[in-house]
């Protein structure tokens, strides 16, 4: 059972990785960059809508489920060791917002890295408490966040009636601006790119104890409960709140923070029972597409990096410039480029495991939460 629920866990980061990219392709392939996300919220085609759909939101809560697992399994490592918990988990959390503060300043403005360090450390001291404690602090948080989005969804709606102004303005920093210039500009812009995080992270805390739960519920278990628990996370996932979240990607601008942060995470607790379902399924020896998610799942920290770069190497004016070159052929040429680039990382993250137990920056990172450790060791020895 252990190797099937493993081998499910790698399948869903993968899914979950290339999910972020269907997002994030939009932004890279719009000739105003990240900027053009605050230059309009307004509806595009329906054929851009439809796509947008598909990936807005969903995968992003997905990961964060997945992230919530991955604490879970740190917990009970660190349980099973008899090792102080959270302990050196802090420090793991510490280097994860350092790799998004780096990511953010040298590749992408609407990195989550950053918001999941901080959710990590909320969360570190609230796993290992009681299911009822658990469970008040989801309901508490979750209210709030559901209100306040809420409250600002119908600030946003009321404005929109109101004929609130936009800015027709087009920035043209990422289709002729240089790759500093675009560092400049992250580091002028940092609080207003990084306000997502007033989303993140009270999502974050609900979804991170979810997944945890989840776990312990057994929902990754090729058993006849996991089996039950995965098939109630569809029919509440897929069964309603795809529907509803169908419903608001075509309801306007003014239903943006429905769309992306309240009814996503609802898709994705049914993506999560039915990616799971299918990986268990699944018997004999994997075929390239099971093997390229696999591979990108035990190196998902490299391939959110690296899917990021590429797509600004391609669609940047300090690359190859694709966004402005292309902007006519919007949308047909979009997921062409998500299905390219996800192609490309599967490729390569399938090699670079043939000789390797983690991806590149999972070395990396590796190396500097173990260094601190193997330091405080060594010391004493050598006083002796």
């Amino acid at each position: 059972m252990t190797n099937h629920r493993i081998g499910a866990l790698d399948v869903l980061r993968g899914v979950a990785i290339m999910g972020t990219l269907g997002t994030n392709i939009w932004i890279f392939t719009d000739p105003a960059g990240p900027a053009g996300v605050f230059g309009a919220l307004s509806q595009p085609g329906t054929v851009e809508t439809f796509l947008r759909f598909l990936t807005n939101g969903k995968f992003l809560a997905l990961l964060t489920l997945l992230f919530g697992v991955g604490l879970e399994l740190q917990y009970r490592s660190a349980r099973r060791r008899g090792t102080p918990w959270p302990g050196w988990y802090l420090w793991r959390a510490a280097l994860l917002f350092a790799e998004g503060l780096i990511h953010y300043f040298l590749i992408f403005e609407f990195d989550v890295l950053m918001a999941y360090a901080i959710t990590s450390m909320i969360v570190a001291y609230l796993i290992g408490r009681s299911d009822r404690a658990v469970r008040a602090w989801m309901i508490g948080v979750g209210s709030v966040f559901a209100l306040v989005t809420g409250l600002l969804t119908a600030a946003m709606l009321y404005g929109q009636g109101a004929g609130s102004a936009s800015d027709t303005g087009r920035s043209t920093l990422f289709s002729d601006g240089s790759y500093a210039e675009q560092v400049a500009a992250r580091v002028e812009s940092f609080v207003l790119y990084r306000l997502e995080a007033v989303f993140i992270v009270p999502m974050g805390i609900v979804l991170f104890l979810l997944g945890s739960r989840l776990m312990r519920a057994g929902a990754f278990e090729d058993s006849g409960r996991g089996a039950a628990l995965r098939r109630k996370l569809m029919i509440f996932g897929l069964g309603a709140g795809l529907p509803l979240n169908l419903l608001t990607s075509f309801a306007g601008e003014g239903w943006f923070l429905v769309d992306r942060y309240l009814l996503p995470p609802l898709v994705a607790l049914g993506l999560l029972g039915l990616v799971t379902t299918v990986a268990h399924r699944l018997t004999g020896t994997p075929g390239p597409l099971r093997r390229g998610l696999t591979a990108v799942g035990r190196t998902a920290l490299s391939c959110y990096v690296f899917q990021n770069l590429v797509a600004a190497a391609l669609c940047y004016g300090w690359g190859l410039g694709l966004a402005e070159r292309l902007d006519g052929l919007r949308p047909w040429w979009v997921p062409l480029a998500w299905a390219g680039i996800c192609l490309l990382f599967m490729t390569l993250a399938s090699l670079w495991l043939r000789r390797h137990d983690r991806g590149p920056l999972e070395l990396l990172w590796q190396w500097a939460y173990r260094a601190p450790q193997r330091s405080r060791v060594t010391a004493p020895a050598a006083g002796r």
